[in-house]
């Protein structure tokens, strides 16, 4: 878990927002990397590793799945870490796929977007 796929996680979070979130988002969504909580920073270096590894491990093929199932597999693995990093995560925190708002699903599907493009 480096701190380079943290930023990257964070970058594209941030970016997936900006373009998806109706209105003007909380600025905790926007928070740049250097004002990220340290749980934060490592919570982000996981999912972008999480993510880099699950499309070594099927040799590209998960490029294949469709946005919804990316945004999934994202959201999936944020979710496990909200229960690593809080013994009793806020139920928002750790909410299942068909919870999340729209443009929280359409920002999660970009950052898996995001790590098969640095791979590629």
């Amino acid at each position: 878990m480096t701190e380079e796929n943290g930023r990257r996680f964070r970058e594209a979070w941030i970016a997936g927002v900006q373009k998806h979130f109706p209105g003007e988002p909380k600025p905790s969504y926007v928070t740049p990397w250097e004002e990220t909580p340290d749980w934060e920073r490592e919570a982000a270096a996981s999912v972008w590793s999480q993510v880099a590894q699950f499309l070594d491990v099927s040799e590209g093929h998960a490029k294949r799945l469709s946005r919804e199932q990316k945004g999934r597999f994202v959201a999936t693995c944020w979710t496990a870490q909200m229960y690593k990093h809080f013994g009793d995560p806020k139920p928002a925190y750790v909410a299942d796929w068909p919870e999340l708002p729209d443009w929280q699903k359409e920002t999660d599907s970009d950052i898996f977007e995001a790590v098969e493009d640095a791979l590629s």
